[in-house]
């Protein structure tokens, strides 16, 4: 399903137009018919009203297909205030006197209960307005989605602020919560400085924290953050950001500006056809890479996908993905493979390779078919830019695989983007002739490394 905006001023300046015809409806462009429409019924749900005689689409509205939406807060602490966010429009629908304040976890649940035995809706998303302080938000969301799961059992997503106490993230998840959205906006400092100075003031710094943590809790791909074109950043920081998110676990859900009539940017024209295919064929791309696709997602804006093409664009993932460690179980599963390779194959060690570098390494993974094969990692040597690799490790049984260049490429790649000017590795002789193959030089003369010559080695930079 998509949605087709129809209330917005630019909306006339449209080429296309939506026309019955023949008893069936069809998309026009420039006066010639290119594709019929089929429309959702009207919910049957929204013809029932609580006790109070609260109309269920004041408190919930079917999202797409199935998905059950509602804001249980529709105000924002910001919205008086030089702080809201310019694209946001949670606040006009109350003024209207189309939904109600705020929503009760009762409430909730007789909606959700009576829309999933009429219209077959199939997960729920729940939004609110911001709170003080920003995150706090999540203590009205548990309630709401312990009663919603008891009542349906249907998955739940949640969407907050990135809260400064990380507990709530654990609160959500014993409620019921399977997937939630922190949602960042833009990458672009200077664009999100001026469109949403509220997120822009909590720093990226905690975005990555409670985006981290979220994963840890929610697990990879059930994490998602939303990234908008079209507020006048520059395109590569969506790419970069999506990649950014990606390396986490996190789905960059991309969508185009669509200007709220009555919004602080209702004058905005959205981004053009030609950009968003563009970022979406890039985005596309990196998910495919990172091993994420939006059909895995379990709830959420993500998994209904009404609001954004991306998923038209994603292609199966790649047998053999690669990405840095995102929980402490990835992280176990690496260190696992690194002993039964240089404890119990090469038997380089007693009873483990862990040492002091460990702590302050970035840990990358390689998976076949989501299970990890492989790892190896990298870690800065000082501050001028100077990064080494080591603990290349696959399992036995997948060093056919292509993991191992895989590795290579993506810790280059990795250390690259973090400013490296020199990566350097000591190398087992018999592999110095794979490292040479994908870019790597020697350097010096071979050294015995725990009874056993190995040859220092760089990566040529420029050229990979």
């Amino acid at each position: 399903p998509v949605s087709l905006p129809i209330g917005s001023d630019y909306v006339s300046k449209s080429p296309y137009s939506l026309k019955e015809e023949g008893g069936r409806f069809l998309i026009f462009k420039e006066g010639r018919a290119t594709c019929p429409v089929d429309f959702i019924d009207r919910p049957k749900f929204y013809d029932h009203s609580t006790e109070e005689r609260i109309p269920y689409s004041k408190i919930a509205l079917l999202h797409g297909e199935n998905c059950l939406a509602t804001s249980v807060i529709q105000t924002c602490t910001y919205w008086h205030s030089g702080e809201r966010c310019q694209f946001c429009g949670i606040e006009l629908s109350y003024r209207n006197g189309q939904t109600i304040r705020k929503k009760t976890p009762g409430q909730l649940s007789e909606v959700a209960r009576k829309a999933k035995e009429l219209d077959s809706v199939q997960h729920i998303v729940l939004t609110t307005g911001t709170v003080r302080p920003p995150g706090k938000e999540i203590s009205s969301l548990v309630p709401c989605a312990l009663a919603i799961k008891e009542a349906t059992g249907l998955p739940i997503h949640a969407q907050f602020c990135p809260p400064s106490n990380m507990e709530g993230l654990y609160e959500l998840k014993a409620a019921g919560v399977d997937t939630v959205g922190i949602h960042i906006e833009s990458f672009d400092s200077e664009t999100l400085s001026r469109v949403a100075p509220v997120k822009a003031a909590m720093g990226l710094e905690r975005f990555e924290k409670a985006w981290k943590m979220a994963v840890e809790i929610f697990g990879p791909n059930q994490v998602s953050s939303f990234l908008i074109v079209g507020l006048g950043e520059k395109t590569g920081s969506i790419i970069w950001g999506s990649k950014y998110l990606a390396d986490m676990g996190v789905f960059p859900f991309v969508v185009p500006l669509r200007p709220i009539p009555g919004s602080l940017m209702e004058d905005v024209l959205p981004p053009s056809p030609e950009t968003m295919r563009e970022i979406y064929e890039a985005v596309a791309c990196l998910l495919k890479k990172k091993g994420l696709s939006s059909s895995r997602s379990l709830a959420g804006c993500v998994r209904c996908g009404t609001c954004s093409a991306l998923s038209h664009f994603e292609e199966a993932t790649d047998p053999l993905t690669c990405h840095p460690v995102r929980t402490r179980a990835e992280q176990e599963r690496a260190f696992e493979i690194r002993k039964e390779v240089f404890v119990q194959e090469q038997k380089l060690f007693v009873d483990t390779d862990v040492d002091e570098n460990d702590a302050k390494s970035v840990h990358l993974a390689a998976e076949w078919n989501h299970e990890i094969v492989g790892t190896v990692r990298v870690f800065p040597v000082n501050n001028n830019g100077h990064w080494v690799g080591g603990r290349l490790a696959v399992k036995n049984g997948f060093r056919n695989t292509g993991a191992g260049e895989l590795l290579v490429r993506e810790a280059v790649d990795y250390v690259k983007n973090r400013g490296c000017t020199k990566f350097t590795a000591h190398i087992q002789l018999e592999n110095v002739p794979f490292f040479s193959r994908v870019g790597w030089k020697t350097v010096g003369p071979i050294k015995d490394y725990r009874s056993k010559p190995h040859q220092l080695m760089e990566a040529d930079l420029e050229h990979i």
